[in-house]
């Protein structure tokens, strides 16, 4: 089935951004996560608060500095697998000394053995956002997906992990993409939830 104008237009937009994303050097990226890793987030954190995040591929901003430093504060940890396509993520606990295995896509991932936990708070990757809490993902609908199926049995917030070079005007949205609560890059945190 050919793509409809609004999926090529967001094909396009994801690629821009990803152009945008990978121009960034290394050190600009490392820089990046440690910035996010100071900064502080809008929701509470009591012990043990589950805080699933990703393992990060290509040039994403990595989520495991700030995951680091949530874990000092309390949180407990849990990482994305892919089970099918088309389906849901599953999240699977994981503490940062635990060895991780590579799993679709060649993502590392938690262990077959690691507990399946659902999260309450969600660090999200993404290709592109703008200021309504809309995110460009990778076309693969596994976020959408999850989000959907995580929100119907839970209140959770949902935080975007981007450098801010990923922004754009405005995300055109298909009636199955999840909103995001907030969005944190190295510059800024973008709390959505009030909108």
């Amino acid at each position: 089935m050919p793509d409809t104008p609004l999926q090529q237009l967001k094909t396009d937009l994801r690629g821009a951004a990803l152009a945008r994303r990978d121009a960034l050097s290394a050190a600009a990226r490392a820089e990046g996560a440690l910035a996010i890793a100071a900064a502080a987030l809008p929701v509470e954190l009591p012990a043990g608060t589950l805080v699933a995040g990703y393992s990060p591929i290509n040039s994403e901003i990595d989520p495991l500095p700030l995951m680091r430093a949530l874990a000092g504060r309390g949180a407990a940890l849990a990482l994305p697998v892919i089970i099918a396509r088309d389906q849901a993520l599953v999240f699977r606990a994981w503490r940062p000394e635990e060895a991780l295995k590579r799993g679709a896509f060649g993502i590392f991932q938690p262990s077959a053995e690691a507990e399946e936990v659902e999260p309450d708070i969600v660090l999200v990757p993404l290709a592109a956002f703008d200021r309504a809490g809309h995110r460009i993902g990778y076309g693969g609908g596994y976020y959408d997906r999850t989000l959907q199926t995580l929100r119907a049995a839970k209140r959770i917030t949902v935080i975007g992990l981007a450098f801010a070079v990923q922004e754009i005007d405005i995300v055109p949205r298909l009636s199955h993409d999840e909103p995001l609560d907030c969005v944190l890059t190295e510059r800024e945190l973008i709390d959505l939830r009030s909108l």
